[in-house]
């Protein structure tokens, strides 16, 4: 597996190349096998399994021998199944992981959240590696792997919004995330042995040699023990949880407990940790309700525990779990409540397996709100995230014309919306028109919109009442002053004033529940003389009270042995059984903490194991025990013991509650946790559970994710609650208020103030779904269903709103038209609201293509019952979008006329801002129809309009006409004003933070200055401009090609500093085009980067980025792309001024090869011709010979009549150069037999000139014929009068005049000639006029 070592602790990608800045080294990727999807898996899992387990053999040796790292594999997985999706779907997941950046700050984030560290990524196979460095950090990775967090956390660092709704048509389409289970496990295994002793259960019946006794310590499979790795060559220590003993053994057969496990039994103080001994599971129910039966009889100890008879019937109060050594019964005989030893009774008849850990209706709504506060107070929160302005706002008409064959194609895909279905669509939207005799109250409407009201909270606890402490009086009778007190301790049963009483501490006894006392004292002092009372006039319940409030006093002041007297006084006053069970839990949960404190393990366990009966049974348990939570402790110590499920999540569920009551989130978190897997686990199990399902769970734990500050973890925990089957209406909209919540703090999220993000989607299809219930259908409405069908609407508004948003206007009509059905069968809304839907629904259609759709609507509305007052704003609104309706129909006439008169009613109500949209729309039209001079007039009217208008920023249709005008200017031929028009829509845009009209100015300027009005610097400082924008975007490609332009443009400047920028952009756009997996435009920017090089003159590092160009062009196996690049690669020497003969061997030993071989005539003809020129720059005159005479035989095959010339004049030149004369003078004259006729430009005067000279050279001066040369001298001449040319006019008349002065003896003609020569050497200032025969001159080409 090909990975990359991370730098700095951070991983980073293995197939992106390390650029050779510095170190000028080249990095390169092993070659990746692929294969199948469960190949690849169990390749992984094979291989690292066998790693980890060699390096975990020696960890008792050696205890840094951990395994480097967990695999996480990713795969795009799709429907209920999660099975694998296709081979184009991965590699688009492959993709994304090439562009993860590892160091980015939302990675870090994440990851950080996720307890772990990325040692790096293989994109090719799809696999993060991650390393951990401390257990507790794989401990929760673990936990959030089981919760299935990791595929949410993955699905949304990976993908953008835009990919999960446009992705709603696959069913389930995400990530799946697998860590094999074996290296998982070794890691766990590793970090504990490196942390020290760990817990592990014994996977066979061993001996160990014991320091604690005489006997040798024996433990049985499954037992549970703590374990010590050897120090220093001694073997493993061996602690017994059940009794405390102690052995050692060399070899130890273990299997260690999961990592929850671990962490809870380490957190346990050493009492709570050793004693009890071994549990004993031999009741045949592991977590019973109902009833059982006395198996002999018993006479209970004390008046908390319960006398029996043999046979006598014993109905369960709470829950009986095996394992522990009593339970709270009730006799059915006598009522009496009381405590019963597990192994007295057994299974009645009706005794059955319980699978819910609550016990009451409390417990159950612990980790929920009520659905109908949830109801208002997200129907008020997505009111504020709709569109709230569908109703009075008009529309622009920015949608662009679809070409005619997506139109057409469009059209054919509407056809089979029959007549029927248009009828029923009329129909619906005349009944929500139509006047309604049943209308909301105002008062009723506000209070569903008004964020600010909320349900009444719940009614509080009755509060006990606060006693004066009074000094004792003589003469006064002690039952005046105490019997306030008295009378409120007395009584048998529990009433809700003892809630505060039992839950408090000595601080609250001294400084809430009493007042009037000095000090501590006075009040232990009272309370004393108090019990005195009670127990002298026999009242047993407020004597044991009374005994309580002193134990809770000496305990707060440390005093533990006069604590324990008291409250065991307190347990054996009463002479009737407890039937304040809530009383006996307060006591023992004391009592357990002091022997806790007091290290009396034996009475611990006493106290712990009959708090652990009243925690199976008493919801208020919590309360009562929640300042004592190690005594509750021993509850799940036990169920783990036992390996009791249902036992473990009802103690984790009390454990949580009572951190959660104290408000110590942090320490009820890992309950909570837990909680969720036992849950999920009882669910999927056959007849799953009947408690609260792990949508609330998780609904819960996302609240403390978010209190604790880990954003990711609450959203994914919204997102599973969201997506868990048993999930309600009331679950989804808790999810979507967390998610809301969250999403400043979530990168991926980024809805923004306002706007929904991407992932809401998911909770509002949901919420519709859930929300179309039977309450939601027939003619009446019953009790809360207005709240329902206003939460509907605005679900329908934010859902629609958001997949229009991102182009899936076809969605959006269906999800509208879904409630329009429905409106039809439930009416609940006010009318104005009903009009503004329609108004929506029409818009959607037109976006959508179904301009016939949208005009039934607007139609249907406008021959709704008019208002008493005329033509309405709203009218005006309708008509706007008929207009838009029309014009995309073609109809621009009827457009028109739709307009015109929707800008009527805008001047009637003075609506400025409107009536600037509708002299946009019109100006529009009239672009589209062609008369650009009325278009011009009504966009700078609407202009005029948009400016005067007072409001707090510009918004989007004021820049999209700005735009539109300056396009039309642009094609007017009109810069100047193109040119202000688009910049004013620049500044307009960011000031309004408009980032795609921000995007698109910037664009058009960067064309204006590129192309229209060449511009460099400007052109520079735009395309500057528009990297950041394109990287908000996520459009890393565009913004590659933008950095090559901009490189492009610096290099043209022609200095080291701008080469050196150039260099950076050229770079920057590299690393994209690797995270792309853009192998062309990769190798293109190595190329590129080597040739900023050669021009800087940093020839070391020329070759190398040369090098990796064309392994990169190699790997896209494209062999024009090959030949191409190699070309490209001679040019880069061919076009400069140093080492140009390396050009040869690109062209001629490389890409020539190559275009012979694939048949490329036009590259070899090009490539031939390179050659020539190059070799005829280095004077190797003989090679240019060969490739001269190939690129003209192409011509002549190709009838390439330029190119034939030009190889002609060539080969020429190369035989001039080589003295062959006559080869010279024939290819000469066949380059000018193939130039055309007449002559139509000066060049090619200026050629016959030049070539007529050298022809007249060579016969002269070579072959030593001056009757020919004087022919073709005579002939140059004449091209070079018709050219005009003066100096050489000159030369030629010297030549002609030497010649017939010395050879052939024409005095007239050598006269002639001679005047003339003198004449043009006056007028060019020549002194003198040399007629020798011995001055020559030959071209070089």
């Amino acid at each position: 597996m090909s990975t990359t070592k991370p730098r700095n602790g951070v991983g980073v990608h293995p197939d992106r190349r390390n650029m050779p800045v510095d170190d000028h080294q080249r990095h390169t990727d092993l070659p990746m096998r692929r294969g199948t999807l469960a190949t690849q898996r169990k390749t992984l899992e094979r291989g690292l399994c066998r790693d980890t387990g060699s390096m975990l053999r020696s960890s008792s040796l050696a205890e840094d021998s951990l395994p480097t790292a967990v695999p996480m594999l990713l795969t795009m997985v799709e429907g209920p199944g999660r099975l694998p999706v296709d081979e184009d779907t991965q590699e688009v997941l492959r993709g994304k992981l090439r562009l993860l950046q590892p160091d980015s700050p939302e990675v870090i984030a994440l990851f950080t959240e996720l307890s772990s560290h990325i040692h790096s990524i293989s994109s090719e196979e799809n696999t993060i590696l991650l390393t951990f460095k401390t257990f507790e950090e794989i401990w929760k990775f673990t936990t959030y792997y089981s919760l299935g967090f990791l595929d949410q956390c993955m699905e949304s660092l990976l993908f953008d919004q835009k990919f999960w709704i446009q992705s709603l048509d696959r069913d389930d389409l995400g990530i799946a995330v697998s860590v094999p289970e074996d290296s998982l496990h070794l890691m766990v295994k590793g970090l504990l042995m490196q942390e020290g002793s760990f817990f592990a259960s014994c996977s066979s019946n061993q001996i160990f040699d014991s320091s604690t006794c005489g006997g040798d310590l024996y433990l049985e499979q499954g037992d549970v023990a703590q374990f010590e790795p050897p120090i220093l060559g001694s073997g493993w220590s061996v602690l017994s949880l059940n009794d405390g003993a102690r052995g050692t053994t060399q070899k130890p057969a273990l299997e260690p407990l999961i990592p929850f496990y671990q962490w809870f039994l380490k957190s346990c103080p050493e009492n709570v940790l050793v004693g009890g001994g071994k549990p004993v599971c031999n009741f045949p129910l592991r977590f019973a309700q109902g009833t059982c039966r006395a198996l002999a009889e018993y006479h209970g100890q004390g008046p908390d525990e319960l006398s029996l008879a043999a046979g006598d019937r014993v109905a369960v109060v709470g829950r009986l779990v095996s394992g522990f050594e009593w339970f709270l019964g009730r006799a059915e005989a006598t009522g009496v409540l009381g405590l019963v030893q597990t192994a007295l009774v057994e299974p009645a008849d009706n005794l059955c397996e319980s699978t819910d850990i609550y016990l009451d209706a409390e417990e159950r709504s612990f980790f929920c709100f009520k659905e109908e506060s949830i109801i208002q107070e997200t129907t008020a929160l997505l009111k504020k995230n709709s569109q709230s302005d569908i109703g009075y706002v008009y529309k622009l008409d920015l949608i662009p014309q679809q070409d005619g064959v997506k139109l057409a194609e469009q059209r054919s895909s509407l056809e089979h919306v029959d007549a029927d279905t248009r009828l029923e669509l009329k129909a619906n939207m005349e009944r929500i028109l139509a006047p309604s005799p049943h209308r909301g109250t105002q008062s009723e409407t506000e209070s569903a919109a008004d964020p600010v009201l909320r349900a009444p909270p719940p009614s509080p606890p009755p509060e006990a009442p606060c006693f004066t402490v009074h000094a004792p009086v003589e003469g006064t009778p002690d039952g005046e002053l105490f019997a306030p007190l008295l009378s409120f301790l007395e009584g048998a049963a529990y009433r809700r004033e003892f809630a505060v009483l039992y839950g408090a501490t000595a601080d609250l006894l001294s400084s809430s529940l009493f007042a009037g006392h000095a000090d501590e004292d006075a009040l232990v002092a009272f309370l004393s003389v108090a019990r005195e009372t009670a127990r002298k006039r026999r009242l047993h319940w407020a004597q044991s009270r009374a005994c309580f409030l002193l134990g809770l006093q000496c305990a707060g002041r440390s005093k533990f042995s006069q604590a324990r007297v008291y409250l065991e006084e307190a347990l054996a006053v009463p002479k009737e059984a407890f039937a304040d069970v809530r009383l006996l839990a307060a006591l023992y949960a004391n009592l357990a903490h002091i022997h806790l404190l007091q290290k009396n393990a034996e009475k611990y366990v006493a106290a712990a194991e009959r708090l652990t009966a009243a925690a199976m049974a008493l919801p208020e348990c919590a309360a009562s025990a929640k300042d004592h939570v190690e005594a509750l402790q021993y509850a799940l110590r036990k169920a783990v013991l036992t390996r009791n499920k249902m036992a473990e999540a009802r103690a984790c569920f009390v454990l949580a509650k009572c951190h959660r009551l104290r408000g110590e989130d942090e320490a009820a978190l890992p309950y909570v946790e837990r909680l969720l897997e036992l849950s999920a686990a009882a669910a999927a199990e056959e007849g799953g559970s009947d408690g609260v399902p792990p949508s609330r769970v998780c609904l819960g734990l996302g609240r403390i994710y978010g209190a604790l500050g880990r954003p990711h973890l609450s959203v994914c925990a919204a997102r599973r609650a969201a997506s868990e089957p048993a999930a309600t209406l009331g679950d989804c909209l808790g999810a979507l208020a967390l998610v809301l919540e969250r999403r400043d703090e979530v990168s991926w999220l980024g809805g923004g103030e306002g706007a929904l993000p991407c992932h809401a989607v998911t909770y509002l299809r949901r919420a519709l779904a859930l929300g179309e219930g039977p309450r939601g259908e027939g003619g009446e409405e019953g009790e809360g269903e207005g709240e329902r069908h206003a939460l509907s609407h605005a679900l329908t508004l934010c859902l629609s709103g958001l997949l229009q948003r991102h182009g899936m206007d076809g969605h959006a009509v269906r999800v509208v038209r879904a409630f329009v059905d429905r409106r039809r069968r439930a009416p609940g809304l006010a009318a104005g609201e009903g009009r503004s839907t329609l108004v929506w629904l029409a818009w959607l259609c037109i976006r959508d293509g179904q301009e016939d759709a949208a005009l039934d609507v607007l139609d249907a509305i406008m021959q709704s019952p008019p208002s008493e007052h005329g033509a309405t704003p709203q009218d005006g609104l309708v008509l706007n979008m008929r207009g838009i309706a029309l014009r995309r129909q073609g109809h621009l006439r009827r457009a028109a006329e739709s307009y015109r008169a929707a800008d009527d009613i805008c001047e009637e109500f003075d609506d400025m801002s409107n009536w600037a949209v509708c002299q946009a729309n019109f100006g529009l039209l009239c672009l589209k129809a062609g008369a650009k001079t009325l278009a011009e007039r009504h966009l700078t009217r609407a202009l005029e309009l948009f400016s005067g208008l007072e409001q707090e920023g510009p918004g989007l249709q004021l820049v999209y006409v700005l735009l539109e005008l300056g396009r039309h200017y642009l094609e007017q031929g009109r810069l100047r004003y193109g040119q202000g028009c688009l910049e004013w829509a620049l500044l307009l845009a960011i000031k309004a933070g408009l980032a795609d009209c921000h995007l698109t100015a910037t664009q058009q300027l960067c064309r204006l200055y590129g192309e229209v009005r060449p511009d460099q610097a400007r052109c520079i400082v735009y395309n500057e401009h528009q990297l950041p924008l394109l990287a908000a975007r996520g459009d890393r490609s565009r913004e590659g090609d933008v950095l090559q332009a901009i490189s492009e443009q610096y290099l043209s400047l022609g200095t080291a500093k701008a080469y050196r920028v150039a260099l950076d952009c050229t770079k920057r756009s590299l690393g994209i085009f690797i995270d792309l997996g853009q192998r062309e435009q990769e190798a293109h920017a190595w190329l590129q980067a080597g040739k900023i090089y050669h021009m800087l003159g940093q020839k070391e590092l020329v070759d190398l980025y040369i090098q990796v160009a064309q392994d990169v062009g190699l790997i896209t196996g494209d062999t024009g792309f090959v030949l191409a690049l190699l070309e490209a690669t001679g040019d880069v020497f061919h076009n400069s001024s140093q080492d140009r003969d390396k050009a040869v061997c690109f062209y001629r030993d490389r890409a020539l090869p190559i275009a012979l071989k694939t048949g490329s005539e036009a590259s070899r003809l090009r490539l031939c011709h390179k050659l020539v020129d190059l070799l005829l720059s280095l004077r190797r005159h003989d090679d240019a010979v060969e490739f001269a005479q190939t690129a003209l035989d192409i011509s002549i095959t190709l009838e390439e009549r330029l190119s034939e010339r030009v190889a002609y004049h060539r080969l020429a030149t190369i035989y001039q150069h080589l003295g062959q004369w006559e080869l010279a003078e024939h290819h000469y004259l066949k380059a000018l037999a193939l130039c055309p006729a007449p002559l139509q430009f000066d060049e090619e005067t200026l050629y016959y000139a030049r070539v007529y000279q050298t022809l007249g050279d060579i016969i002269f001066y070579d072959l030593k014929d001056p009757h020919d040369a004087a022919g073709y001298y005579h002939l140059a001449l004449a091209a070079a009068m018709d050219l005009g040319n003066k100096r050489a006019q000159l030369r030629l008349c010297t030549r002609l005049a030497t010649i017939y002065h010395n050879y052939l003896v024409d005095r007239q003609l050598s006269l002639c000639f001679y005047q003339r020569a003198r004449a043009f050497a006056t007028e060019l200032n020549v002194r003198r006029v040399d007629l020798s025969a011995s001055q020559r001159q030959i071209p070089r080409r």
